[in-house]
């Protein structure tokens, strides 16, 4: 039986001896799947059993058992690991035995399988012989499917629709006008806006986007920081905003990087964030890098412009910034819901929540803003690995990009395994992009340095 063996008495219910069988926990989406979330209030700590495939409705829960319940800090949760010597806790009620509810969805499985706490394994048992190891547990519904969450991944020829139903359905005015304004003002920075003017000019010269930059001290600060970082690595110190432009970075990156920069600093960052979140800048940053390592991969032929590709990278959750500036108290909810949905992606949370996600509304506030096309189809398609639509190539390695981190532990989400179906798409061989993005993440002080200047703005 390939159980830890400190919990193979788990498996003794006094009468027989449960053996359970063995699969590979890699295999995140087979079905059966369950898991255990622990939360605790001032009235103690409690662990919910559920499907994987589901969300954890913690307002429900809290509403049934007349409990105001949070997901149990990383902190205490180390310390649990710790105590059980296991990875991961196992959803084995009498382990921890605090008091335990399981929503009956549970035992509609015909089987169930969860991760062992230790090793590489999970174990798979009929649902008949699980039920017997649950102890003095209690069966209460407190979960939503994630099949009656339709999140809208491919079709934004709805989001201007949804975004109206998620206004109607809130009911303070005070919030409804805030979206609205929102969705108006703040206006496109000025910075931004001369960017976006030097785009469009074809005899645009180094002199043009030196003057922007050096017209916000800020930004120009960043700008020579970011060229002097050890990131690329410059011969000689970065003296000027031409020297960042002509010998380190380039016209485009920098064009790209200024204006990344100029919308980021137009929303305060959120003070509230799901315990363990990593922070919005550093977020960009990984993502941007990575982005630009899969375009580098791609045939020079067919490759689409690096800078723009980048500037997607920078506000792929830009959506998560307007979500925390015009809701705070439902922007709290969402974060209390993400911190007991880890196994989610974000998409179902908000979804549930406010009926629309982050990447509508962050391509919803670019399309306002009349941003390039380019970006804005790639923010909303980030998380849609079949998009082949105008300017995929842009979604799809943004696409990539994500799940390549996230694989290599790069806290962007749950894992999901990588579509390597978009590595054909791009043509660009799976080997090798590996490899760079490891030469990435063996990389994480140089990008985290880089992210450091940034949240400074």
């Amino acid at each position: 039986m390939a159980v830890p063996m400190h919990l193979e008495k788990l498996f003794n219910t006094g009468d027989e001896v449960i053996v359970p069988e063995t699969a590979p926990s890699d295999e995140v989406s087979a079905s059966g799947r369950i898991r255990m979330a622990i939360l605790n209030d001032s009235g103690g700590r409690l662990q919910a059993i559920h499907p994987v495939n589901a969300l954890v409705d913690i307002d429900r829960l809290n509403q049934s058992l007349a409990r105001d319940l949070r997901a149990l800090s990383l902190k205490d949760m180390g310390r649990l690991r710790t105590r059980f010597q296991v990875r991961e806790i196992p959803p084995l009620p009498l382990l921890t035995r605090f008091e335990t509810f399981i929503d009956p969805s549970v035992s509609a499985l015909n089987r169930v399988r969860f991760y062992s706490g230790q090793g590489d394994g999970d174990l798979v048992l009929d649902t008949s012989d699980y039920e017997k190891l649950l102890g003095p547990s209690r069966w209460l519904e407190f979960v939503r499917p994630l099949t009656d969450i339709p999140v809208n991944i491919k079709a934004p020829e709805y989001d201007e629709a949804q975004l109206r139903t998620a206004l109607e359905n809130f009911t303070s005015l005070r919030i409804k006008q805030r979206l609205e304004d929102t969705l108006d003002i703040p206006p496109l920075p000025e910075t931004a806006q001369r960017i976006l003017h030097l785009r469009m000019n074809p005899n645009a010269e180094v002199g043009d986007l030196a003057e922007i930059v050096e017209n916000d001290p800020s930004l120009a600060a960043q700008v020579v920081s970011w060229a002097s970082s050890s990131f690329y690595a410059a011969k000689t110190p970065v003296k000027s905003i031409y020297d960042a432009i002509i010998r380190v970075l380039g016209f485009d990156l920098v064009m790209n990087l200024a204006m990344g920069l100029s919308l980021g600093r137009t929303l305060k960052q959120p003070r509230d964030a799901p315990e363990g979140y990593m922070g919005y800048w550093t977020q960009a940053i990984w993502v941007a890098q990575a982005t630009g390592v899969v375009i580098s991969m791609m045939p020079k032929k067919d490759r689409p412009t690096f800078g723009l590709a980048y500037l997607a990278g920078l506000l792929h959750n830009f959506g998560y910034l307007v979500l925390s500036h015009v809701f705070p108290p439902h922007f709290s909810v969402i974060c209390r819901y993400n911190e007991v949905n880890r196994h989610l992606d974000s998409a179902f949370v908000e979804h549930h929540l406010i009926g629309i996600t982050r990447e509508q509304i962050g391509a919803t506030l670019m399309d306002l803003w009349n941003m390039p096309e380019e970006v804005t189809v790639a923010l909303r398609h980030q998380k849609n690995p079949e998009y082949r639509g105008d300017y995929s190539v842009y979604a799809n390695a943004l696409c990539l990009a994500r799940e390549l981190l996230i694989e290599r532990g790069i806290r962007l989400g749950p894992e999901a395994g990588v579509s390597t179906g978009l590595c054909e798409e791009l043509d660009i061989s799976a080997e090798k992009l590996g490899e760079e993005m490891d030469l990435l993440v063996e990389n994480a002080d140089a990008v985290q340095a880089m992210a450091g200047m940034l949240n400074t703005a």
